[in-house]
């Protein structure tokens, strides 16, 4: 975590982020390296680990690492609905 990010920290946040959870995470990102200048994103997925400093989440494009201190918001979801078979496909 770097000076600027210590600033952000806050205690007792989100107690929910831990491993096996399923949630959305949005989270700052530097808006210079963002391919359309975007300040924030999201990453939605289960939670693969998860320490003081940052939370993992496994997403379908694969894991992010997410350092505590840029998550802005967080909320647990529910599982991911099942999908049916199409027409033909039982």
């Amino acid at each position: 975590m770097t000076k600027h990010e210590e600033h952000r920290v806050r205690a007792g946040w989100a107690p929910f982020l831990r491993t096996g959870r399923r949630v959305v995470l949005r989270y700052a990102i530097d808006r210079e390296s963002s391919p359309h200048g975007e300040s924030m994103t999201d990453a939605l997925g289960t939670i693969t680990d998860e320490d003081d400093a940052a939370v993992q989440v496994m997403t379908r494009r694969g894991e992010v690492r997410v350092p505590r201190a840029l998550v802005i918001a967080a909320k647990e979801v529910p599982p991911p609905p099942v999908r049916r078979p199409g027409p033909g496909g039982r």
